[in-house]
Protein backbone atom coordinates (compact mmCIF):
# COMPACT_ATOMS: atom_id res chain seq x y z
CA UNK A 1 0.00 0.00 0.00
CA UNK A 2 2.74 2.06 1.15
CA UNK A 3 4.57 1.75 -2.34
CA UNK A 4 1.08 2.51 -4.16
CA UNK A 5 1.02 5.94 -2.33
CA UNK A 6 4.37 6.89 -3.50
CA UNK A 7 4.01 5.41 -7.15
CA UNK A 8 0.28 7.72 -7.67
CA UNK A 9 2.71 10.67 -5.60
CA UNK A 10 -0.38 10.74 -2.76
CA UNK A 11 1.87 10.23 -0.02
CA UNK A 12 0.93 13.56 1.52
CA UNK A 13 -2.83 11.72 1.83
CA UNK A 14 -0.88 9.69 4.36
CA UNK A 15 -2.48 11.83 7.41
CA UNK A 16 -6.16 11.97 6.22
CA UNK A 17 -6.45 8.43 5.52
CA UNK A 18 -4.63 7.73 9.06
CA UNK A 19 -7.18 10.01 10.56
CA UNK A 20 -10.62 8.31 8.85
CA UNK A 21 -9.51 5.04 10.04
CA UNK A 22 -8.32 5.40 12.93
CA UNK A 23 -10.22 5.78 16.50
CA UNK A 24 -12.54 8.31 17.31
CA UNK A 25 -14.12 8.49 13.98
CA UNK A 26 -14.92 4.96 13.41
CA UNK A 27 -16.84 4.70 16.73
CA UNK A 28 -18.87 8.03 16.40
CA UNK A 29 -19.88 6.83 12.73
CA UNK A 30 -21.34 4.07 14.74
CA UNK A 31 -22.77 6.16 17.12
CA UNK A 32 -24.28 8.96 14.55
CA UNK A 33 -25.51 5.67 12.45
CA UNK A 34 -26.90 4.05 15.12
CA UNK A 35 -28.76 7.47 16.45
CA UNK A 36 -30.15 7.77 13.00
CA UNK A 37 -31.37 4.06 12.66
CA UNK A 38 -33.18 5.04 16.07
CA UNK A 39 -35.42 6.94 14.71
CA UNK A 40 -37.35 4.16 12.51
CA UNK A 41 -36.29 0.53 14.45
CA UNK A 42 -34.96 -0.64 17.54
CA UNK A 43 -31.87 -1.95 15.85
CA UNK A 44 -30.62 1.28 16.06
CA UNK A 45 -29.11 0.36 19.68
CA UNK A 46 -26.58 -2.29 18.21
CA UNK A 47 -24.28 0.08 16.32
CA UNK A 48 -25.20 3.04 18.91
CA UNK A 49 -23.89 0.94 21.80
CA UNK A 50 -20.76 -1.12 19.80
CA UNK A 51 -19.64 2.95 19.06
CA UNK A 52 -19.95 3.50 22.92
CA UNK A 53 -18.56 0.42 24.09
CA UNK A 54 -15.39 0.49 21.89
CA UNK A 55 -14.83 4.27 22.65
CA UNK A 56 -14.91 3.41 26.25
CA UNK A 57 -12.68 0.33 25.52
CA UNK A 58 -9.84 2.41 23.14
CA UNK A 59 -10.09 4.88 26.11
CA UNK A 60 -8.27 2.41 28.94
CA UNK A 61 -5.04 1.49 29.71
CA UNK A 62 -6.07 -2.09 30.07
CA UNK A 63 -7.26 -1.80 26.20
CA UNK A 64 -3.99 0.05 25.28
CA UNK A 65 -1.79 -2.41 26.70
CA UNK A 66 -3.45 -5.45 25.31
CA UNK A 67 -3.15 -3.66 21.88
CA UNK A 68 0.24 -2.78 22.64
CA UNK A 69 1.36 -6.78 22.68
CA UNK A 70 -1.02 -8.55 20.51
CA UNK A 71 -0.60 -5.41 18.01
CA UNK A 72 2.77 -4.91 17.81
CA UNK A 73 4.28 -7.40 19.60
CA UNK A 74 7.44 -5.52 21.02
CA UNK A 75 10.85 -7.16 21.88
CA UNK A 76 12.36 -7.21 25.11
CA UNK A 77 13.94 -3.98 26.31
CA UNK A 78 17.45 -4.62 26.30
CA UNK A 79 19.32 -5.65 29.67
CA UNK A 80 22.48 -4.40 31.44
CA UNK A 81 24.00 -7.34 30.28
CA UNK A 82 23.28 -6.69 26.67
CA UNK A 83 24.78 -2.46 27.07
CA UNK A 84 27.70 -3.60 28.86
CA UNK A 85 28.67 -5.64 25.64
CA UNK A 86 28.05 -3.01 23.40
CA UNK A 87 31.07 -0.96 25.50
CA UNK A 88 33.21 -0.12 22.13
CA UNK A 89 31.93 -2.50 19.99
CA UNK A 90 33.69 -1.84 16.49
CA UNK A 91 31.43 -1.12 13.74
CA UNK A 92 28.60 -0.33 15.60
CA UNK A 93 26.00 3.12 15.74
CA UNK A 94 22.81 4.07 17.88
CA UNK A 95 20.41 5.73 15.67
CA UNK A 96 17.19 7.69 17.10
CA UNK A 97 14.52 7.68 15.14
CA UNK A 98 12.20 10.75 15.59
CA UNK A 99 8.44 11.12 16.32
CA UNK A 100 7.82 14.44 15.36
CA UNK A 101 8.75 18.07 16.03
CA UNK A 102 7.14 21.54 17.06
CA UNK A 103 8.39 24.37 14.30
CA UNK A 104 8.30 26.69 17.40
CA UNK A 105 7.75 26.53 20.93
CA UNK A 106 7.52 29.86 22.12
CA UNK A 107 8.78 29.22 25.81
CA UNK A 108 12.14 28.36 24.16
CA UNK A 109 11.91 30.50 21.15
CA UNK A 110 13.16 27.78 19.15
CA UNK A 111 11.71 24.61 17.52
CA UNK A 112 11.48 21.71 20.04
CA UNK A 113 11.00 17.89 19.48
CA UNK A 114 7.39 16.36 20.29
CA UNK A 115 7.45 14.42 23.65
CA UNK A 116 7.76 11.22 21.91
CA UNK A 117 11.05 12.00 20.34
CA UNK A 118 12.65 13.67 23.31
CA UNK A 119 11.96 10.37 25.08
CA UNK A 120 13.71 8.07 22.09
CA UNK A 121 16.65 10.80 22.46
CA UNK A 122 17.06 10.61 25.54
CA UNK A 123 17.08 7.41 25.69
CA UNK A 124 19.79 6.90 22.42
CA UNK A 125 22.30 10.05 24.84
CA UNK A 126 21.97 7.43 27.66
CA UNK A 127 22.77 4.26 25.52
CA UNK A 128 25.85 6.41 24.01
CA UNK A 129 27.40 7.44 27.55
CA UNK A 130 27.30 4.04 28.55
CA UNK A 131 28.75 1.88 25.49
CA UNK A 132 31.00 5.01 24.30
CA UNK A 133 29.19 4.34 20.80
CA UNK A 134 28.68 7.24 18.08
CA UNK A 135 25.36 8.40 18.04
CA UNK A 136 22.71 9.38 15.27
CA UNK A 137 19.39 10.75 14.83
CA UNK A 138 16.89 10.11 11.67
CA UNK A 139 13.62 12.47 11.21
CA UNK A 140 13.03 14.85 8.61
CA UNK A 141 9.58 16.57 8.27
CA UNK A 142 6.25 14.43 8.01
CA UNK A 143 3.96 14.02 5.43
CA UNK A 144 1.64 17.09 5.84
CA UNK A 145 4.39 18.57 8.64
CA UNK A 146 4.53 22.06 8.97
CA UNK A 147 7.56 23.83 7.14
CA UNK A 148 10.55 24.35 9.18
CA UNK A 149 14.01 22.39 10.27
CA UNK A 150 14.16 18.79 10.23
CA UNK A 151 13.67 16.77 13.47
CA UNK A 152 17.34 15.92 12.77
CA UNK A 153 18.59 19.12 12.67
CA UNK A 154 16.37 19.77 16.22
CA UNK A 155 17.40 17.09 17.77
CA UNK A 156 21.63 18.08 17.03
CA UNK A 157 21.24 21.24 18.59
CA UNK A 158 19.08 19.74 21.72
CA UNK A 159 21.62 17.37 22.38
CA UNK A 160 24.46 19.99 22.06
CA UNK A 161 22.52 22.43 24.16
CA UNK A 162 20.97 20.64 26.92
CA UNK A 163 23.16 17.42 27.02
CA UNK A 164 26.33 18.42 25.48
CA UNK A 165 26.70 15.33 23.85
CA UNK A 166 27.06 15.96 19.81
CA UNK A 167 25.63 13.67 17.32
CA UNK A 168 27.83 11.96 15.16
CA UNK A 169 25.30 11.54 12.44
CA UNK A 170 21.93 13.82 11.72
CA UNK A 171 19.70 12.19 8.55
CA UNK A 172 17.20 15.04 7.91
CA UNK A 173 14.99 13.80 4.56
CA UNK A 174 12.95 11.24 5.70
CA UNK A 175 9.25 11.91 5.58
CA UNK A 176 8.33 8.19 7.17
CA UNK A 177 10.05 5.24 9.01
CA UNK A 178 10.69 3.55 5.14
CA UNK A 179 12.69 6.69 4.18
CA UNK A 180 14.28 6.75 8.08
CA UNK A 181 15.85 3.09 6.94
CA UNK A 182 16.55 3.68 3.81
CA UNK A 183 18.61 7.16 4.09
CA UNK A 184 20.15 5.93 7.65
CA UNK A 185 21.18 2.92 6.08
CA UNK A 186 23.09 4.39 3.23
CA UNK A 187 24.35 6.76 5.17
CA UNK A 188 26.19 4.40 7.64
CA UNK A 189 27.40 2.08 5.10
CA UNK A 190 29.76 5.06 3.66
CA UNK A 191 31.03 4.89 7.28
CA UNK A 192 31.54 1.25 7.54
CA UNK A 193 29.34 0.24 9.93
CA UNK A 194 28.16 -3.14 10.33
CA UNK A 195 25.56 -3.03 13.35
CA UNK A 196 23.17 -0.36 14.03
CA UNK A 197 21.11 -0.44 17.70
CA UNK A 198 17.84 0.89 16.83
CA UNK A 199 16.48 2.91 19.08
CA UNK A 200 12.76 3.84 18.89
CA UNK A 201 9.53 3.13 20.95
CA UNK A 202 8.42 -0.19 21.95
CA UNK A 203 5.26 -0.07 19.67
CA UNK A 204 6.70 1.49 17.15
CA UNK A 205 10.14 -1.53 16.97
CA UNK A 206 9.05 -3.81 14.89
CA UNK A 207 7.90 -1.68 11.85
CA UNK A 208 10.83 -0.16 12.22
CA UNK A 209 12.71 -3.12 12.59
CA UNK A 210 11.23 -4.89 9.06
CA UNK A 211 11.78 -1.52 7.69
CA UNK A 212 15.93 -1.12 8.07
CA UNK A 213 16.09 -5.05 7.51
CA UNK A 214 14.36 -4.41 4.07
CA UNK A 215 16.37 -1.35 3.37
CA UNK A 216 19.79 -3.25 4.46
CA UNK A 217 18.97 -6.43 2.18
CA UNK A 218 18.29 -3.97 -0.89
CA UNK A 219 22.01 -3.64 -1.88
CA UNK A 220 25.14 -3.11 -0.37
CA UNK A 221 26.82 -5.40 2.63
CA UNK A 222 24.93 -7.16 5.55
CA UNK A 223 24.62 -4.41 8.71
CA UNK A 224 23.32 -6.03 11.89
CA UNK A 225 19.72 -4.43 13.75
CA UNK A 226 19.74 -4.88 17.48
CA UNK A 227 16.37 -3.23 18.76
CA UNK A 228 16.67 -1.23 21.45
CA UNK A 229 12.51 -0.12 22.86
CA UNK A 230 12.18 2.33 25.17
CA UNK A 231 8.80 3.62 26.50
CA UNK A 232 8.63 -0.20 28.08
CA UNK A 233 6.14 -0.81 30.87
CA UNK A 234 6.60 -3.68 33.44
CA UNK A 235 4.00 -6.30 33.09
CA UNK A 236 1.18 -5.94 35.75
CA UNK A 237 -2.46 -7.38 36.12
CA UNK A 238 -4.84 -4.33 35.40
CA UNK A 239 -5.96 -2.33 38.15
CA UNK A 240 -9.26 -0.46 38.19
CA UNK A 241 -8.18 2.97 37.32
CA UNK A 242 -6.70 0.81 34.14
CA UNK A 243 -10.84 0.26 32.99
CA UNK A 244 -11.77 3.70 33.39
CA UNK A 245 -11.26 5.89 29.77
CA UNK A 246 -8.53 8.41 29.35
CA UNK A 247 -6.95 10.91 27.37
CA UNK A 248 -3.40 8.70 27.98
CA UNK A 249 -5.20 5.26 27.41
CA UNK A 250 -6.78 6.83 24.46
CA UNK A 251 -3.46 8.11 22.77
CA UNK A 252 -1.46 4.86 23.17
CA UNK A 253 -4.24 3.07 21.42
CA UNK A 254 -4.38 5.35 18.83
CA UNK A 255 -0.53 4.48 18.53
CA UNK A 256 -0.76 0.67 18.75
CA UNK A 257 -3.56 0.97 15.93
CA UNK A 258 -1.53 3.25 14.19
CA UNK A 259 1.64 0.55 13.80
CA UNK A 260 -0.29 -1.98 13.34
CA UNK A 261 -2.02 -0.47 10.42
CA UNK A 262 1.55 0.63 9.14
CA UNK A 263 2.93 -2.85 9.13
CA UNK A 264 -0.29 -3.71 7.03
CA UNK A 265 0.54 -0.98 4.86
CA UNK A 266 4.07 -1.81 4.39
CA UNK A 267 4.87 1.48 6.07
Amino acid sequence: MNELFVTLGIESWKPMLTTLVLPPVPMLLLILAGAALLRRRALGWLPLLLGVAGLWAVSTFACAYALVAWLTVPPPALTQQQVMALRGAPKTAIVVLGAGRYPLAPEYGAPALKPLSVERLRYGLWLARQTGLPLGFSGGRGHGAEDGPSEAEVAMSMANREYRQPLRWAEGRSRDTNENAIYTVAMLRRDGIERIVLVTHDFHMRRAQVAFERAIAREGPAIAVLPAPTGMRQPRPPTVVDLMPGGDGFRLSWLALHEWLGRLAGA
